[in-house]
């Protein structure tokens, strides 16, 4: 692994276990959150005598029904902007095969066939030294991503935990991470609009994060959110394993395994923002550029869709009031926008109804 690897997967699974903590205790300690009130509208059980009775009054009275589907608000649609992070490859280098250009290419070439296939917009966020561990490779591969409906975004420019530098070193990771894609993409008439912090670290004070978003800002940029987290770092690392072994039973049983853990958490985030928010804003899905969604790009995107999802830009997606929100509290870890959602209103969540991935893909990615 390159970008998420265990410490980053640890966080995220002590994020959720403190929420859980706080959620049982009834606290307000660190992730954890004070109790939400909040009013439901019950309707009869559908085999109830008042169910039935109201069926036969709105069948009886056309113009009721008609009344009541006027009256009735529309369905919120569902969307969702997709994102990957480590371009050009996540497991960039300039030795070994596993993170060769060849390698690098082929992999890009899969996932941005699948996005154009299938006319989804995507944003891919470029770590500098990933770029340069492939050398005349690295920016040539970009340039896929800078036209149509994708969009390059910066991930800094040595994959840096913010939680280990002052302001000053935030901003050079800033300016550095633009060598490559700041020419390329205002050459072809575009902007750089959206940064990604490494590990999803946008400041671990109050201070640091109102700090670097005021940076961004100068800079012309908006702070890249994410909403869903699949933990593909954890499936790619065990994926990786089995493409160097040639075991093509493990790989195929790692995608289906990995698909299937995808739509549990899909499913798991929008009950999060909707239990925390009242609604569902526009999702964000954090990918990565690695092999593994090269070679369940189509089935994913498919998925997805299956799940009443339109694909939109992440601009649009962040247009929503939620990602306009000024910080109020901060955190050294990494979660998902629901859960900082949470804590921002004081809303109690249980994140130990998050599903890891399976324990068997973990032991396998690990060796044993």
């Amino acid at each position: 692994m390159n970008r998420d690897d265990a410490g980053a997967m640890f966080t995220q699974s002590w994020f959720r276990t403190a929420a859980s903590a706080g959620a049982r205790a009834g606290t307000d300690d660190d992730e954890g959150g004070a109790s939400m009130k909040t009013g439901l509208w019950y309707l009869p059980r559908r085999g109830s005598g008042v169910m039935a009775a109201m069926l036969l009054l709105v069948a009886a009275h056309p113009a009721l029904a008609q009344a009541q589907a006027e009256a009735a608000p529309p369905a919120a649609e569902r969307r969702v902007a997709i994102t990957f992070d480590d371009l050009p490859y996540v497991h960039a280098s300039a030795r070994g095969e596993a993170g060769g250009a060849r390698v690098a290419a082929d992999a890009n070439r899969a996932i941005v066939a699948a996005l154009k296939r299938q006319r989804v917009p995507a944003t891919g966020f470029v770590t500098e030294q990933h770029v340069r561990a492939l050398g005349d490779a690295g920016p040539a591969l970009l340039r896929e991503w800078n036209q149509g409906l994708l969009e390059l975004g910066n991930h800094g420019a040595r994959h840096a935990d913010s939680n280990g530098l002052d302001i000053d070193g935030i901003g050079r990771e800033v300016i550095d991470g633009e060598a490559t894609i700041r020419p390329m993409v205002e050459a072809a008439g575009r902007k750089l609009r959206f940064f990604r912090f490494p590990y999803n670290h946008v400041g671990d004070t109050v201070e640091k994060r109102q700090a670097a978003e005021a940076l961004l800002a100068r800079h012309g940029y908006r702070l890249a959110a994410a909403t869903i987290d699949t933990s593909d770092y954890v499936f790619d690392q065990a994926y990786e394993r089995a493409l160097k072994g040639a075991d093509d039973w493990m790989r195929r049983r790692i995608e289906e395994a990995y698909l299937a853990h995808s739509r549990t958490q899909i499913a798991y985030y929008a009950t999060l923002d909707r239990t925390v928010l009242g609604y569902e804003p526009p999702a964000i899905l954090l990918l990565h550029l690695n092999r593994l969604n090269a070679a369940t790009m189509d089935r994913l995107l498919r998925l997805i869709r299956q799940q009443d999802y339109r694909f939109v830009s992440l601009d649009e997606a962040q247009s929503d009031p939620a990602y306009r929100e000024s910080p109020r509290i901060a955190t050294k870890y990494g979660p998902m926008w629901g859960y900082r959602w949470a804590k921002e209103r004081q809303v109690k969540v249980d994140g130990s109804k998050e599903q890891e991935p399976p324990e068997w893909v973990a032991r396998y990615a690990e060796g044993k």
